[in-house]
């Protein structure tokens, strides 16, 4: 978690990565454990919660945002801002308990935008594909 809290500026209760399993200059795998009592499974939806799918795809490009970091040489003196989505797919749902799975991959980088694809997956079965663009944005305070 530590190494997750130093590579992006996220914060509970919006942090959806609690640990970095594998790390490459393209690409990173790491998990997040869904937890019964999390804030989100109680208005989605009450007696069937199910994590919601941009949730999902968040937990993706905050994982893509610590790549990105790890690319960069990220000092904390900017923020990881979505530029765009595009092929989001949802197969299969996410529920309290499960370990949901992570991965993205540096598609290709122009000038400040990294292009980037991901998936979302509960053992071994894909939940959400989804590709994107991730940019740093110099902080101005």
């Amino acid at each position: 978690m530590e190494e997750v809290m130093k590579a992006i500026p996220h914060r509970p209760p919006f942090l959806f990565v609690d640990n970095i399993l594998e790390l490459t200059e393209k690409s990173i795998k790491a998990i997040k454990e869904i937890k019964p009592e999390e804030p989100f499974f109680r208005g989605h939806y009450p007696g069937n919660p199910i994590m919601p799918g941009v949730l999902i795809c968040e937990s993706i490009f905050q994982t893509g945002a610590i790549l990105l970091s790890k690319i960069i040489g990220y000092s904390g003196d900017g923020t990881p801002v979505l530029t765009r989505i595009s092929n989001a797919k949802f197969k299969n749902m996410v529920k309290p308990g499960d370990t949901l799975e992570m991965e993205a991959e540096l598609v290709e980088r122009v000038g400040n935008a990294f292009f980037m694809k991901g998936k979302a997956s509960v053992a071994g079965k894909t939940a959400v594909t989804v590709e994107f663009a991730v940019t740093l944005v110099k902080s101005e305070v």
